[in-house]
């Protein structure tokens, strides 16, 4: 059996860029490694994804169910296990996931108010991931906090990742969404013991390499 590492954290926490960091360096040292994203805008698993993003299910965040986004979600990340990365993971291989289940927990469960709600969506969630469909846990969930402000700022100069257009998709657009998201993310964190990263000092963002040692240094608990 090989290992699941998780780069978790809100839009524009440095997710992507993380997670290739970390892939060519374990590559780099001769490690049996691969890298795999979520949603895989690739797929046409991820087309139900696409929709919601685009807001075909409506035009904010709050009005689709959150159960059924949940699915959409689970079921591509499914898809991707069984034609991707399933034997090379069996085989002892190392994945390193950029977003995965921890996603919906940190996206998805930010939309329930209600502790106990949140709870009860939570069981089921990691259930239905880990239990019903058999997708692996992650060894290690390495989350970056990137404070809402600067991740705004951030998401300003970027591209939709769906459509390369500089229109933001439904969760983008909503800033009060973005911000209850890492508000839940930080709880989410400290519940399920994630590593936690902080990606800003004195009020400024820190070095991408900076990061990226940090987050090496983490992942050599997994490795001891």
């Amino acid at each position: 059996m090989g290992k699941l590492i998780v780069i978790e954290g809100t839009d524009s926490s440095g997710k992507q860029t993380q997670a290739e960091l970390l892939y060519e360096k374990y590559k780099k040292i001769g490690k049996k490694v691969m890298k795999v994203t979520f949603p895989n805008y690739e797929s046409p698993s991820s087309a139900p994804v696409k929709m919601y993003l685009n807001g075909e299910f409506g035009k904010n965040v709050g009005e689709v169910n959150t159960y059924a986004v949940s699915t959409m979600y689970a079921v591509d990340r499914y898809a991707s296990f069984k034609t991707t990365w399933e034997n090379f993971y069996n085989d002892g291989g190392i994945i390193i996931s950029d977003r995965y289940t921890t996603s919906n927990m940190v996206h998805q469960a930010s939309k329930i108010d209600d502790q106990n709600e949140k709870s009860k969506y939570l069981k089921w969630l990691t259930d239905l991931e880990y239990e019903k469909m058999g997708i692996p846990k992650p060894d290690m969930v390495i989350f970056l906090n990137m404070p809402t402000q600067m991740a705004y700022k951030l998401m300003e100069k970027r591209k939709n990742k769906i459509t390369g257009q500089d229109k933001k998709d439904i969760h983008e657009n909503d800033y009060e969404y973005t911000k209850k998201s890492h508000d839940n993310a930080c709880y989410i964190a400290e519940k399920y013991s994630w590593k936690e990263i902080m990606c800003v000092k004195n009020g400024e963002l820190k070095p991408i390499d900076e990061i990226g040692n940090e987050v090496i240094k983490v992942c050599e608990e997994l490795f001891i």
